[in-house]
This record gives C-alpha cells, sequence and structure tokens, in this order.
C-alpha cells in the first residue's frame, strides 16, 4: 500500500511512502477497549467523598425511645434516615488507574493506525515548518486535503513552533508529539496527518 507525501501547501510531491502488507492485519478490539478504557480512567480525579454517619457533627443522643412510641425505631439525628443525616455507602476517593504492559498499549497504536489505513483517512506531510505564525495557512492545507469540518490529529515528531501555534485556534484540530500520542486521540479523530518522520518513527517502533 502507498500514501502520497503532500507539501505545506497541500500539494502532491510526487513522493510516496509504502507500507508492508503484514501490517494490515485484523485489530483486536478486546485489547482496544481495554487500553482506551484505562487512558479515560486515568483521567478521573477519584476525589469524591461524602460524609458518613460517624463522621457527621451532632448530638448523639437517642430521639425517642425504643419502645412504645408506635414508630420505628430511631437512632441519634445523625442517622442516614434524617435530613443532614450520614451518606449510606457514599463515595470515597479513590484510585481508578489500571495497568496495561507497554507491548499492549503499542500494539492498540499499531492497530487504530491499521484502521485509519484500510479507510484511508491518513494524510502524509513532509517535515517543514511556516516562516511565520497564521493559522490561514493551516486552515487552506486542509482545504486543500478535502478535510475540513472533520475532526483531525496531527503528530510530529521534532516540534514546528510556528505550525503548532498556527493550528491552535482552530477547534476540529488537535496537535500532538509523537511521545504524546495515545490511543483515545487517535481513535476519536476523523483523520490522522503525520509528518513523514513521525509516521516513519511509529511504524519503526511498532515493528
Amino acid at each position: 500500500m502507498k500514501l502520497t507525501i503532500f507539501n505545506n501547501n497541500g500539494i502532491k510531491t510526487g513522493r510516496c511512502l509504502k507500507f508492508n502488507k503484514n501490517l494490515l492485519k485484523k485489530e483486536n478490539n478486546n485489547i482496544l477497549y481495554l487500553e482506551i478504557k484505562r487512558f479515560l480512567f486515568s483521567q478521573r480525579q477519584g476525589t469524591n467523598k461524602s460524609k458518613e454517619r460517624s463522621e457527621i457533627t451532632g448530638s448523639t443522643r437517642k430521639i425517642q425511645r425504643q419502645k412504645g412510641s408506635g414508630n420505628a425505631r430511631k437512632g441519634d439525628i445523625k442517622n442516614p434516615i434524617f435530613r443532614s443525616g450520614g451518606r449510606i455507602f457514599g463515595p470515597k476517593p479513590r484510585n481508578y488507574n489500571f495497568k496495561l504492559n507497554k507491548n499492549l498499549k503499542r500494539r492498540v497504536i499499531k492497530d487504530i493506525i491499521n484502521f485509519k489505513l484500510k479507510i484511508k483517512n491518513i494524510k502524509i506531510l513532509e517535515d517543514y515548518d511556516f516562516k511565520i505564525i497564521k493559522t490561514k495557512l493551516v486552515f487552506n492545507l486542509i482545504k486543500k486535503l478535502n478535510i475540513n469540518n472533520k475532526k483531525i490529529l496531527i503528530i510530529y515528531d521534532k516540534k514546528k513552533k510556528n505550525f503548532f501555534l498556527s493550528s491552535k485556534n482552530l477547534k476540529s484540530i488537535k496537535i500532538l508529539s509523537i511521545n504524546e500520542l495515545n490511543s483515545f486521540n487517535l481513535a476519536n479523530a476523523d483523520y490522522l496527518i503525520f509528518f513523514e518522520s513521525a509516521i516513519k518513527k511509529i511504524l519503526k517502533i511498532n515493528k
């Protein structure tokens, strides 16, 4: 399989990048689910806390006698059945993180890239940076690639400062370093745009 490399104006350079057929194998949906779940769980702070009966400030006096009133038994005012009482089985601070090994994480990233390759939702740009910071340059590039109005993830190897700053105001575009790459952002994007050095490095890492 071949992908055309585009220049900074969205025009074909005449060069192509070849992909090994063995790369385009079937994805493992189970580990994809686990890795995205791990990523989303790791975003949770886990700091929710409610006070239980023993943590409420209030009188410990028994409200009414045990028998003879005709009502249900009641303890003190901190009883969870009363307003301002403690909460039964309320949330406690906890850590939602769980661990997956590095090989699985790399496999998931590779599987998502494989899928995007199959449906032809990957574009490759030659390595360059804009000379000036201008949002319109990125907007025109996306328009030339015919992928405007889509969620786009741009991945670079070496930081392109002007390109990065030029794309910050476009809500549909997210730009990440190869070291910040994660399965959620890859799967969530409609199109992936790789700088040439970035895609070569990813394929080398995941061989």
